[in-house]
Order: structure tokens, then C-alpha cells, then sequence
């Protein structure tokens, strides 16, 4: 059995990392960029796979 993942939305991302909203998407848009890619939920919706946004965050940590 695998664990289930937790997806969080936008607002949680943007208080995880300080980016703004526009960071986020540029970002997470970007094929250059590491930052994780969002995860569609519905027509209108996505989110972010929680682990991948921390482990961004630790990478950024590292490289400082």
C-alpha cells in the first residue's frame, strides 16, 4: 500500500516558499526551472505535492 500524498493549493505554497503568486506560476511553468510542477485537480484547480514544495525549499537551503 502506498501512503497518500498530501496536495496543497496555491495560498499553502505561497506560505511554504515567500514566493508570490506570479513567482509560483512562472516557476512552476518554467521547464528550466527544479521548482515541482502543479498537479491538475480539476478543470479550473491545481495543487502542489507537498514533499516535492519541501524538498525545493531544503534544496534552496543547501545552496545558499
Amino acid at each position: 500500500m502506498q501512503s497518500s500524498e498530501r496536495l496543497i493549493r496555491l495560498r499553502a505554497v505561497i506560505e511554504k516558499t515567500g514566493l508570490s503568486k506570479t513567482s509560483v506560476y512562472r516557476l512552476a511553468n518554467d521547464p528550466n526551472s527544479d521548482f515541482p510542477a502543479a498537479v491538475r485537480l480539476s478543470q479550473a484547480a491545481v495543487g502542489w505535492r507537498e514533499s516535492e514544495v519541501d524538498a525545493w525549499i531544503q534544496s534552496r537551503r543547501v545552496a545558499a
